[in-house]
C-alpha cells in the first residue's frame, strides 16, 4: 500500500512536469480586470456590487471555523480533519477580504490577494477528501505539502507571468473531487452534498466567463461576476451543512453503486409492471 501511494504521487508529479514542458505558458490577460459592472452605487465604493458580494464568504467562513472548534460540534475525529477543515474555512473567510481588496481597484498586484485565499481553500479541501476517501494518514500529511504547492503556484505566476501551475491547483480538485465522490465509497453519510457544491462552483465559473453577457441580459442590474461570488459562496454553505448533518456511513457504498442499484430496481419494477399487463391482456373472456 505504501509503495502504491509513492507511485501515485510520483506519477502525478511526472504528469505535471510533462504538461509544463509540452504546453505553452499562459500569461495573465489584462482584459480579465475589465469587469462588466464598474458602477459606484453607494458609500463611494468603486465596483460596488463586485465588492460587497464577497461578504457571504466571511459569514460562512467564520461560522464554519467556529463550528469546527466549538465543543467539537462537527464531530471531526479523523487524523488531520480538524486542521484540514480549519484551513478551508480560514481560506473561505479570507476570500472576503482578498477579493474585496482586489475589486476596489482591479490589477495584477491586487489579484494576488484574491487568489491566495482561494488557493488555500482549494488545496485544503483536496487534502480533506484524501483523508475521507483514500487514507487518513496520507491525507493528513498532505495538508502542508498541498498548501505549499498552492502558494508556490501563485509565486510562480507572479514571477514568470504564467498561470499554468495555478490552473492545475484550481481545476484539478474541481475534476477529481466530484469523480471521487461518485466512484469511491464514502466514510460519512450525505455524500451528495459534495456534488451540490461542485454544481454551484461550476455555475460560478460559467457566470464568471459570461460576465458581460449576463450583465446585458439583466438590463445592467447585476453582472455575471457578482452572481459568481454568490454562487461560489454556496460551496462552503453546502459543505458546512454536510458536516453538520453527516454521520458515520454504516454501509460504505459509492454513489455510483447506489445509483446503479436504484436504476436496476426501477428497471425491474418496470419489467414486472409490463409483464403483469401482458398477462392481464392475455386473459380470455366469454359472453354468457
Amino acid at each position: 500500500m505504501a509503495k502504491s501511494k509513492y507511485y501515485a504521487w510520483a506519477a502525478a508529479i511526472a504528469i505535471f512536469i510533462v504538461l509544463m514542458i509540452v504546453t505553452p505558458s499562459i500569461p495573465q490577460s489584462q482584459d480579465y480586470h475589465d469587469f462588466a459592472d464598474q458602477r459606484t452605487l453607494f458609500f463611494g465604493i468603486p465596483n460596488t456590487l463586485n465588492v460587497i458580494s464577497n461578504f457571504p464568504f466571511l459569514i460562512v467562513g467564520m461560522i464554519g471555523l467556529i463550528l469546527c472548534h466549538y465543543r467539537n460540534y462537527l464531530k471531526l475525529s479523523l487524523q488531520g480533519e480538524l486542521w484540514g477543515w480549519s484551513c478551508f474555512f480560514i481560506g473561505v473567510a479570507a476570500v472576503a477580504f482578498g477579493s474585496s481588496y482586489y475589486h476596489l481597484k482591479p490589477n495584477d498586484s491586487r489579484l494576488v490577494w484574491d487568489r491566495l485565499p482561494m488557493t488555500i481553500a482549494f488545496t485544503s479541501i483536496m487534502a480533506i477528501f484524501i483523508i475521507e476517501r483514500v487514507d487518513e494518514k496520507t491525507g493528513a500529511t498532505s495538508i502542508i505539502p498541498l498548501l505549499v504547492a498552492g502558494i508556490l503556484s501563485i509565486l510562480y505566476w507572479i514571477t514568470f507571468d504564467d498561470l499554468r501551475p495555478y490552473a492545475v491547483v484550481q481545476f484539478v480538485p474541481c475534476i477529481v473531487i466530484p469523480l471521487m465522490a461518485i466512484l469511491m465509497p464514502p466514510m460519512y453519510t450525505h455524500s451528495t452534498y459534495w456534488l451540490w457544491a461542485a454544481v454551484f462552483y461550476l455555475l460560478a465559473k460559467v457566470e464568471e466567463a459570461e460576465d458581460k453577457v449576463i450583465y446585458k441580459w439583466a438590463h445592467h442590474i447585476v453582472s455575471g461576476h457578482t452572481l459568481k461570488h454568490l454562487c461560489a459562496a454556496m460551496v462552503p454553505v453546502f459543505l458546512t451543512l454536510m458536516l453538520a448533518k453527516r454521520s458515520i456511513e454504516p454501509e460504505r457504498k459509492s454513489l455510483f453503486e447506489t445509483w446503479k442499484f436504484y436504476w436496476i430496481k426501477v428497471k425491474d419494477d418496470e419489467y414486472k409492471t409490463q409483464s403483469f399487463d401482458c398477462e392481464y391482456a392475455a386473459v380470455r373472456t366469454s359472453e354468457p
